[in-house]
């Protein structure tokens, strides 16, 4: 697009935004547009079978939807908006936190939902997605930032969400911490874990922890 065509997509995209009462879908020109270019990324997606591959497309493609995402948070009401919920699952599927939680940040507060596809509510698939993504990185030593998780744990504290799901979050943030030398801030969030899910699979990393504290204290 060229910058003329960026700054009108914006002010449509605003216009959308602007009009849909909370709660309300969004309707017009401009989000017919959007969804018509997102069932047709869904469309190619689904045509690829390999999930490396269809990451890479996600990261291809969702610059494309920056212009409306950025008009929506700054213009929006909370109208229900599937095209700027399936971007930021998207950003999570892409490796891009900082963008999905920005999204986040309003889709939460307006209590938008999720397509049907999803099956879940925001906050479960959130939690659920950035903590397995979290895990596994935190298993390869190429570790998410912690503070992503801790923002990520605020948002979305007092939300119903599974246990299960609740307590993965938990331990990413207590295995990152303890990685980051904090073991308090490691110790309460594998305990909490734990209490949420026995099953969380952490204990081993706990009673490092418990190890490591204990001979601090006795040095000291």
């Amino acid at each position: 697009m060229t910058p003329a065509q960026r700054r009108v997509a914006r002010v449509r995209a605003s216009q959308a935004a602007a009009k849909a009462s909370p709660g309300q879908p969004l309707v017009g020109s401009a989000y017919e547009l959007m969804l018509a270019k997102l069932a047709a990324d869904k469309r190619r997606l689904n045509d690829v079978q390999s999930i490396v591959r269809k990451v890479e497309i996600k990261r291809e493609i969702l610059p494309e939807y920056g212009n409306w995402v950025e008009s929506v948070l700054a213009s929006g009401r909370g109208g229900q908006d599937d095209v700027l919920t399936t971007v930021m699952i998207w950003h999570v599927d892409a490796g891009h936190y900082e963008q999905a939680l920005d999204i986040a940040e309003y889709v939460l507060r307006h209590g938008l939902t999720l397509p049907d596809q999803y099956q879940r509510d925001v906050p479960t698939v959130l939690v659920d997605e950035v903590s397995d993504a979290a895990l596994a990185a935190q298993r390869q030593d190429t570790p998410i930032d912690l503070n992503l998780l801790l923002r990520l744990e605020s948002m979305t504290e007092g939300l119903d969400m599974p246990d299960q799901a609740r307590a993965r979050l938990h331990k990413a943030i207590g295995i990152g911490a303890k990685a980051a030398g904090d073991l308090p801030v490691a110790r309460k969030h594998l305990e909490r874990a734990l209490q949420l899910h026995s099953g969380a699979g952490c204990k081993r990393d706990l009673a490092e922890v418990d190890r490591i504290m204990k001979k601090q204290e006795a040095k000291a």
